[in-house]
């Protein structure tokens, strides 16, 4: 799904593009990426003078709503005086834009789920940096390499219209409650991390996991069959018109629709008891991008103290351990919400599973 205008299902071919490209370059020695690439190369910062120069910064992606990237984009452009420049889009459209855009490049940076950043790094359609705080960074959200590095964390939760449902859900089990017929949004599992992070959630609740992906795929096909999803895209305006009672986001997500929207305490937001999950969204930076002093200037930004702070204002969790105030914690969900959230074990295996869902959805969920 768009990361904040979610569409209906289209482009499935770019999708299949995409993860057949990737697969296919497996192992060939004509598209492997180099990485040994040397360190110090990598952790050249750009000066201020050559950020200015290039004027712009051009993210896919990142949108104002989206883990408060409206305050973090501001005040990069007011500390480089430079003009910033976003389209909203999923991740894999992302990833498509940086290949199409080779010979003709306009994005600098995106954000994506932390699979994704594999993807483009055996693309080879990403750079390699590692920002002013990389060894802050723990292990298992960055790429060795620096090709991608995990910013943020995000938990599946459900945003629920209390108005049009009368008991909200506190379960993946409970959603197959009949009165919520037509009420269930899931968003685009074609192409969107969000999404596709919402089935392993699913999965999770019903004895699976990023290796058994098929409860997951199984409990919303259970679903489809009982008329309970709701194929209106999760775009906050649509929340707003009343047009999904409950919809499977980001907690993130859900906590920012909450203080667009919810101004008569309308909205609830909801951590599943039986089981979620634990994710990271990556940053990369194009291997093309026209304005890469500014891309890693924004790179060394998001991940300074301040950087992670404004993640927090926007809900999202900070990759590094930095010292939230007290103001901002009190908006953030209590820590005891999250005990049933688990964390994937092996990216390895659930980058495998991710090129698998696409076609699983459409077998047994669109094909319906």
């Amino acid at each position: 799904m768009l990361k904040n205008s979610k569409r209906a299902i289209i482009l499935s071919l770019i999708v299949t593009s995409i993860f057949t490209s990737t697969l296919a370059g497996c192992g060939t020695k004509r598209d492997a990426v180099k990485t040994n690439n040397n360190d110090a190369q990598l952790q050249v910062r750009p000066t201020k003078e050559a950020v200015k120069k290039e004027g712009k910064l051009i993210s896919y992606g990142m949108p104002d709503t989206w883990a408060n990237y409206s305050e973090i984009f501001k005040n990069v452009e007011n500390q480089y005086g430079i003009i910033h420049q976003d389209t909203d889009m999923t991740s894999v459209e992302e990833l498509s834009k940086f290949k199409a855009e080779k010979d003709k490049p306009v994005g600098d940076i995106g954000d994506v789920g932390i699979t994704f950043g594999d993807i483009a790094k055996s693309q080879n359609i990403v750079q390699p940096y590692k920002n002013k705080y990389w060894n802050d960074v723990p292990d298992w959200a960055k790429d060795k390499d620096g090709y991608w590095t995990g910013a943020y964390t995000g938990t599946i939760a459900f945003f629920v219209n209390k108005k049009l449902v009368k008991d909200a859900p506190h379960s993946f089990k409970e959603l197959l409650n009949p009165e919520y017929k037509k009420c269930i949004s899931v968003g685009d599992v074609m192409k969107a991390a969000e999404s596709q992070n919402a089935v392993l959630a699913a999965a999770y609740a019903n004895g699976g996991d990023e290796k058994n992906i098929q409860p997951g795929i199984d409990f919303f096909k259970k679903l489809n069959a009982m008329g309970n999803l709701n194929n209106v895209d999760e775009k906050v305006s649509n929340f707003q018109k009343g047009e999904i009672p409950i919809g499977i986001v980001w907690d993130f997500n859900a906590l920012n629709y909450k203080k667009q929207i919810d101004q008569a305490g309308d909205y609830e937001v909801v951590i599943p008891t039986d089981a979620t999950v634990m994710s990271a969204y990556v940053s990369i930076i194009n291997k093309y991008a026209p304005h890469p002093n500014a891309a890693k200037a924004f790179q060394d930004y998001l991940f300074s103290d301040q950087g992670q702070i404004n993640l927090a204002k926007g809900f999202a969790r900070p990759i590094r351990k930095v010292n939230i105030p007290e103001d901002v914690k009190k908006q953030m969900m209590p820590d005891s919400d999250y005990k049933s959230a688990k964390t994937i074990k092996d990216y390895a295996v659930w980058n495998k599973t991710c090129k698998e869902i696409p076609d699983l959805w459409k077998q047994n969920i669109l094909a319906q």
